[in-house]
């Protein structure tokens, strides 16, 4: 990991690459480096850090080769030094490569190619792969044929472009389950990179290859090849959004845009989506997907996509009445899951590549499951190898941390539970109620912005605590661990989130005076619950911050702060209060000096397990 960008054409590379890497470095990275064709060398600069002291070292004195490849990292193996950094040089430094994903073989492999007289100069995975290619050109005249000889040779995950001295001008791209994409210019121009945002400044044309595709970039222009080395055609789509979307929009970080961009992504969301007077959704993805047989249901996703999941399965199982399980789909395939033909699979990930996922998803369907996706990018991977699922349309998100991408999947898992419930149990009216419900969430999370500054304010009372505690019940039991994980993210407070109930067994022991306690207490079923749960943390002298839809006495009595929020069903407010609680993450963190859009050790994508 992380990022990846190639570009040949008529103009220099250099500057092509060094923006597409300033595009890329919302994906998180540690250290940057690029190669370009430099008459009878190849000049390759790299450099632990940003990608502003990668520009700094190249300053005006680079070639102006038209043909060229850079690489943002984010460390798997090795340490963040420049040894390790992108591109990787084989013996002759005549062939460099850019590397997506783990070589799984490479511990093997590396006794190996010692023996037959390589040497290395990184503690990396990827060194092994570049000496393969370069033991395979041995036998090759072509670049492509000797990355197909290596590709062949390893086990693990890859997404990766290569340039030669001995087959020059020319890139060659390859992908098995790390994402690689070509974008085509209005003059020719080629590019390829693992994400869109490094493309959309020189076009929306882009041609995603599928895992075991290979890709040839030379001055006759681009060809594609399957894994067994025949030529396929792979047809371009046009991506939805352009340059003007990855930008902050006079903010000061893509996250706080982000946060507010909410409510026009809920109204993407469920634009065309909603019909009130059948009280159903129209979801174009599921349009003939019949799901009588659908006896179970397992969720699976990571992180954000996970809580949000969560949400989900109680959703489902509450309104039509089919037994759900939301489980990490990075433990899931290693556990020997209990699967049949009746247990339908639903996979979430914003960017649609999540490796755990992908991988989970790729298991179920090996055990005769159907498989749905919730994603974002179209195109995705897990876009296209489910069976059908329902797009996000949230836009592009850059902040590491999601945000809008959360609001979203709830609210898409909303859509779903609803056309789901219409087809069992659930009546015309409780329909249309959840539609209107649905409809209206545009508007209440606005409103649920409006806390802005009383947050900030109180961003600015608790920014030193040294540990956070989030509490909920039902519904709210995911928000707090959403809460807690966004502020461990960008603020690197310690924070938990525990179902309000479980306090009692274990972490009431931490609380004292220091310790700020979120609890969310909206007025639900088990608000009665809640307050008792706040009372046991104010008697330990904890400082109750309460997110409430209710500013009645009973919750601003028993509180150090109350957030309100407005009002909607259970099943919808984690929507709203969620809101509240990634931007006392974000301003903490702004508080704290913390980098908020690329928080350390962190990655966009996780595209490796």
């Amino acid at each position: 990991m992380c990022g990846i960008i190639g570009y040949l054409g008529e103009r220099p590379a250099a500057p092509i690459l060094l923006e597409g890497l300033r595009r890329l470095e919302y994906r998180g990275y540690d250290s940057a480096g690029l190669a370009v064709f430099a008459g009878d060398r190849l000049r390759v600069e790299k450099r632990a850090g940003k990608v502003a002291g990668l520009e700094d070292a190249i300053g005006n004195g680079f070639p102006s080769s038209n043909c060229g490849i850079a690489h943002t990292r984010w460390a798997t193996h090795g340490p963040p030094n420049r040894a390790n950094a992108h591109p990787h040089l084989s013996a002759a430094k005549d062939i460099a490569l850019v590397h997506n994903g783990i070589i799984e073989s490479a511990a093997r492999q590396r006794p190996l190619l010692r023996d037959r007289g390589f040497h290395f100069r990184s503690e990396t995975d990827t060194e092994v792969l570049v000496h393969l290619i370069d033991l395979a050109f041995r036998e090759c005249a072509l670049l492509e044929d000797a990355v197909a000889a290596a590709l062949a040779r390893i086990e693990g995950s890859y997404g990766i472009a290569v340039v030669s001295l001995r087959d020059p001008g020319k890139i060659v791209a390859a992908r098995k389950g790390s994402p690689v994409l070509l974008g085509l210019g209005a003059t020719g121009d080629l590019v390829v990179a693992s994400d869109p945002a490094a493309v959309v400044a020189h076009t929306q044309r882009v041609l995603r290859l599928r895992d075991g595709d290979s890709a040839v970039l030379d001055s006759g222009g681009h060809r594609t090849f399957d894994l067994a080395r025949r030529s396929v055609r792979r047809g371009f789509q046009t991506v939805a959004w352009d340059v003007d979307a990855i930008g902050k929009g006079g903010h000061d970080h893509f996250m706080y845009k982000e946060i507010l961009e909410q409510p026009a992504s809920l109204r993407d969301a469920t634009r065309g989506r909603l019909l009130e007077e059948e009280g159903i959704a129209r979801l174009g993805g599921m349009a003939d997907v019949d799901l009588k047989g659908v006896r179970r249901i397992v969720i699976t996703a990571c992180g954000t996509s996970w809580h949000a999941g969560l949400i989900g399965a109680r959703m489902i199982e509450e309104m039509a009445r089919i037994p759900v399980a939301a489980e990490y789909a990075s433990e899931f395939r290693y556990r020997n899951p209990v699967l049949d033909r009746g247990t339908l699979v639903l996979g979430i990930s914003q960017s649609g590549e999540t490796a755990d996922t992908l991988a989970a998803l790729r298991e179920a369907r090996r055990r005769g499951c159907r498989i749905m996706g919730i994603v974002n990018v179209v195109g995705s991977s897990i876009a296209a190898e489910t069976d059908f699922g329902v797009y996000l349309h949230a836009g592009p998100e850059i902040g590491v941390a999601s945000t809008k991408s959360f609001s979203s999947q709830v609210v898409a898992l909303a859509l779903f539970t609803l056309h789901l419930a219409r087809q069992r149990n659930m009546s015309l009216p409780e329909g249309r109620t959840l539609v209107r419900a649905i409809a209206g969430l545009p508007a209440l999370v606005e409103e649920a912005l409006a806390v802005d500054a009383q947050v900030r304010a109180l961003a600015e009372r608790y920014r030193n605590a040294p540990n956070f505690l989030y509490l909920g019940r039902g519904y709210q039991f995911p928000v707090a661990l959403e809460g807690a994980l966004k502020l461990k993210e960008v603020s690197y407070i310690h924070a938990e989130g525990y179902p309000a109930a479980e306090m009692k067994h274990g972490p009431i022991a931490l609380i004292d005076e220091e310790m700020p306690v979120v609890v969310l207490a909206p007025r639900d079923p088990v608000y009665e619950k809640t307050l008792s749960n706040i009372e046991e943390v104010r008697a330990r002298g904890g400082r109750v911050i309460a997110v409430v839809n209710d500013r009645s006495s009973a919750v601003i009595d028993r509180v150090d702060d109350a957030i309100e929020v407005p009002s909607t069903l259970p099943a919808l407010m984690p929507v709203l209060t969620a809101a509240p609680l990634q931007l006392l993450a974000y301003h903490v963190a702004v508080m704290r000096g913390c980098d908020v859009d690329q928080p350390r050790n962190l990655a966009k994508s996780v595209t490796v397990e």
